[in-house]
């Protein structure tokens, strides 16, 4: 009964207004575009933003849409700026936001401190997903584990990054309340 109840109210929106969940997948997916269109630029590397608008959809959307975000979104934005791990991208961040919507979701309707606890653990899986992911990755589509293993820290930095500024923008800027009544006036 909980686990039909949990998923019923993850893929409410997509039952209730279509166009409302093509809208906000395909704006989220924009996002994402967007942001792994470039980086901060640290020391080494580069940051990017992508991993804040793939753990936020997560936790806002059903799997469906998250992966559509997640993978999709990252797969067209490598492919118009950066083809080389476009593929790893599709699957990393695909399996990444599915992840954080089917753990998150798992808290939805309940306390708000379980829901935290659920989004936390979330999209902590979520950013291991993505470092385990992208270091495999890079240790195949650049053929040189030691490239991966330079590039390990700022794969961690980035999910982390990720990881704060989901939870922040979900809960301290209150993009999750207002999506409730988003949802609940569909």
């Amino acid at each position: 009964m909980e686990k039909a109840q949990t998923q019923t109210k993850a893929q409410s929106l997509r039952q209730a207004n279509k166009v409302k969940w093509i809208a906000l997948t395909g704006i989220f997916m924009a996002f994402n575009i967007i942001m792994s269109s470039f980086g901060i630029p640290v020391p080494g590397g580069h940051l990017y933003l992508c991993d804040a608008i793939i753990c936020t959809a997560a936790l806002l959307l059903d799997p469906i849409a998250a992966f559509i975000v997640g993978g999709v979104g990252s797969f067209l934005g490598d492919m118009l700026f950066y083809p080389a791990p476009m593929f790893v991208s599709l699957v990393t961040h695909g399996l990444q936001a599915v992840a954080i919507s089917l753990i998150a979701s798992r808290g939805k309707g309940e306390a708000q401190l379980k829901h935290f606890s659920s989004s936390l653990i979330g999209t902590l899986v979520g950013a291991v997903i993505m470092v385990v992911g992208y270091t495999l990755g890079k240790t195949f589509v650049y053929s040189t584990f030691e490239y991966a293993m330079i590039k390990l820290p700022y794969e961690i930095a980035q999910a982390l990054l990720g990881v704060v500024a989901s939870l922040l923008l979900y809960y301290k800027a209150g993009l999750g309340k207002i999506f409730q009544k988003m949802e609940y006036n569909s």
